[in-house]
């Protein structure tokens, strides 16, 4: 599971953009972490993000 984090993570942040100092990389990094646990749809969790599909399973 890790592991497709991270091949998932160097392909749309790391491979996508250069960046010059590591606070850049850091800031950037933390943002793509919220956006893949807040906002990026799965198909495979109905159409919702990781945190709604959560909340959701939690509910029931």
């Amino acid at each position: 599971m890790a592991e497709s984090f991270f091949g998932i993570l160097k392909t749309e942040l790391l491979y996508t953009q250069n960046f010059e100092t590591a606070d850049e990389f850091t800031a950037s990094l933390k943002e793509y972490i919220h956006y893949y646990n807040n906002e990026r749809i799965k198909n495979r969790l109905n159409g919702k993000s990781q945190v709604e599909y959560r909340a959701l399973i939690q509910k029931t």
